[in-house]
């Protein structure tokens, strides 16, 4: 991730290169300028999120939301088939299926590039799954 300040965007990399730029909506740009003000300052880098335990510096892969995640989730006895930051994926995917917010445009935010990628979502909540069920056509 990258954080375009004079843009008011974010440039993001997901799986197989694939680039995005998002917004950065002026509150969390205040939140990562709070946090860089006040994180630990014995690493110089240019990333943004160091780990907290000791030697502070960048995680050493690019999963290091998702190692947060996991350990939050085991410290809090959250048990889930799906795992670190993509349990929040999940989570934010089937919370706006249940808003009624359509697949097309949960697909926009998850940044998939089909709607096949999105549906997979949708399998998660039987419940709303009923209530979109169209009937099975008559045999003629």
């Amino acid at each position: 991730m990258d954080i375009e300040w004079e843009a008011g965007s974010l440039r993001v990399t997901g799986k197989s290169r694939y680039e995005a730029r998002l917004p950065l909506p002026q509150d969390v740009g205040d939140a990562i300028a709070a946090y860089l003000e006040c994180r630990p300052s014995c690493c110089r880098s240019d990333r943004v999120f160091l780990s907290t335990i000791a030697p502070s510096r960048p995680f050493r892969n690019g999963d290091g939301v998702s190692s947060v995640v996991r350990r939050i989730m085991k410290r809090a006895g959250v048990v889930t088939p799906v795992k670190g930051a993509h349990a929040l994926r999940h989570t934010a995917a089937t919370e706006m299926l249940r808003h009624g917010v359509p697949l097309d445009k949960i697909g926009l935010v998850l940044r998939h590039r089909g709607i096949d990628s999105t549906a997979h979502y949708a399998k998660a909540d039987v419940t709303l799954l009923k209530q979109v069920a169209q009937p099975w056509p008559e045999a003629l």
